[in-house]
């Protein structure tokens, strides 16, 4: 029996697959190492996932666990903390990024990318991620993520760079003031979250032309900054995540005009990585 988790800071999303590959999802709050102790990790394997799996945990020998935060130093901690609920099975831990590449191109090489409320990318070659272009967060970078998609609205938005009433209608919409706005910002916690949250209204108003630009520029930049450095611009690009799910078409346009092909776009790994794992 395989058990698969897709982890962010959010939720972890769990499948078990029995010998007969019938699945099992289970969904669990987030795993990130960079912001949870040991304990606090082995807190949520044993008091969320193992009461949803009932006698089948005992059954499983493979875990595969893939996670927001797994950098090389992460993930023998990350590993050894499974391993401890589930004594009995292997246990592999790696990034995301592997995970979005093994999901995306099993044992192909191409370019596999992440974007959602954060961007990553790497170039894979079928069997590990071999350049990688650190994303530095939404502050530093994050090009194409919905994190720095909200900042840039936002910046348009209060420059008066935006058509004339949508200031007023986004305010309403949200049900703040331009001053709760930069509170949330600079203030309180999780300020990508919250920028990535204007999503949602931006993406009622793609009819509007300076928004329309203002997407398909954010996903250009993710391009020339991220990708253009691997230098193979003949490789797939695919892509997982909420922010390339949704605006796939802007997606597809932004890559076009930087020569960039996105042949496969999905919203979850999980899919694609029970195929890899069962086959592999």
């Amino acid at each position: 029996m395989i058990l698969i988790a897709d982890s962010g800071s959010t939720k972890t999303d769990w499948c078990l697959i029995d010998d007969h590959g019938k699945r099992k999802r289970i969904s669990t709050q987030g795993i990130n190492p960079f912001y949870q102790s040991d304990d606090e990790i082995g807190h949520i394997l044993n008091k969320e996932l193992l009461p949803s799996m009932d006698a089948e945990a005992v059954s499983v020998d493979s875990v595969f666990f893939y996670g927001a935060g797994l950098r090389p130093e992460m993930q023998p901690r990350v590993g050894k903390v499974v391993a401890s609920v589930f004594r009995e099975a292997s246990v592999e831990a790696e990034s995301d990024l592997l995970g979005a590449a093994r999901a995306l191109f099993g044992s192909e090489p191409g370019i596999a990318c992440i974007l959602g409320t954060g961007s990553n990318s790497g170039l894979y070659d079928g069997v590990s991620i071999v350049r990688n272009t650190p994303p530095l967060g939404f502050i530093l970078g994050d090009e194409g993520s919905g994190a720095t998609l909200g900042k840039l609205f936002a910046v348009s938005l209060f420059k008066g760079l935006m058509p004339a009433g949508l200031l007023e209608e986004y305010l309403a919409w949200s049900h703040q003031t331009v001053a709760d706005v930069i509170q949330r910002v600079y203030r309180s916690p999780l300020p990508n979250r919250y920028l990535a949250g204007m999503s949602a209204f931006i993406h009622e108003h793609l009819d509007i032309p300076e928004v329309h630009e203002l997407v398909v520029g954010n996903f250009r930049s993710f391009f020339r900054r991220n990708l253009a450095p691997y230098e193979s611009s003949h490789l797939k690009v695919r892509a997982i995540g909420s922010i390339a799910y949704y605006y796939r078409e802007l997606l597809d346009e932004a890559a076009r005009s930087e020569h960039f092909c996105v042949d496969r776009i999905e919203r979850s790994p999980m899919d694609g990585l029970v195929k890899y794992h069962v086959r592999f």
